[in-house]
């Protein structure tokens, strides 16, 4: 299928599962938008060479989603915005009667917040050019809990009540907003963890994938960034058109436990 002319916007997205999913957006055709919180040559030189590499526009954006004003502004700096992937995310681990309140406050509005003042910026433009795709990255903590996550469990059950309401309001227009709910995946981030959980557990790579870090995933194998990019361009096409408000799980089998 092919993306061209469509232009999107994807937070959080110069590395991990963001960056995934914009090139696999751009793969498809569509111009896109690359964000982050940081404003370094190599956030523009990474736009740049997906840009040259699947001969689309592609530009970096700075905007701090933790800052309403700065989420809306990113949807008015990008000049159109026809696909919104609300992928930016921070995560952290601390029992609920011991959880930092800051932390507790920049995971619900980098995870959440986020996802409402860029919907709500980005609706008016999809509404005047009759078309429009909103995906937001949950989780599989969207639809089920783990302890010591009380905040990010909190934020993307959240984004997933924030899909079906955006749905159910744009159900008789050419939008439509769904949420992908992503099990482990592979990001460098991840990759990184995984030596010190070996010498933490005296286990070789493959035990610490499969037993410590995989535990839930019954599939034992991490989804993989082109995987959810693969989600989200499908979610975007014309077979996807009646596909509005529900979540996809890409999860290896998590929720079905």
């Amino acid at each position: 299928m092919t993306l061209a002319g469509k232009t999107a916007i994807i937070t959080g997205s110069n590395s991990g599962i963001g960056l995934g999913v914009a090139r696999e957006l751009a793969k498809a055709g569509a111009n896109v938008i690359l964000n982050s919180f940081t404003d370094n040559d190599e956030d523009h030189a990474l736009a740049a060479s997906i840009g040259e590499e699947f001969g689309v526009e592609a530009r970096y954006i700075k905007a701090d989603m933790s800052k309403g004003e700065e989420c809306r502004a990113l949807i008015e700096q990008a000049g159109g915005c026809d696909i919104l992937v609300n992928n930016a995310g921070i995560q952290h681990v601390s029992p609920i009667d011991e959880f930092p309140v800051e932390k507790w406050d920049a995971i619900i509005a980098i995870n959440m917040n986020s996802t409402f003042h860029t919907t709500a910026a980005a609706l008016p433009g999809m509404r005047e050019r009759g078309w429009g795709r909103i995906v937001n990255i949950a989780s599989a903590h969207g639809l089920t809990a783990s302890p010591f996550k009380a905040a990010y469990v909190a934020a993307k059950h959240g984004v997933v009540g924030m899909t079906k309401t955006v749905a159910l309001e744009t159900a008789q227009e050419p939008i439509t907003c769904n949420a992908i709910c992503p099990g482990y995946v592979l990001t460098p981030l991840v990759e990184a963890q995984i030596p010190d959980t070996m010498k933490e557990y005296n286990m070789s790579r493959d035990e610490v994938v499969k037993n410590v870090m995989l535990t839930r995933q019954p599939s034992k194998e991490f989804a993989t960034v082109e995987q959810l990019g693969g989600t989200a361009v499908f979610l975007c096409s014309d077979a996807a058109a009646q596909i509005t408000g529900t979540t996809i799980s890409v999860d290896g089998g998590w929720t079905a436990l």
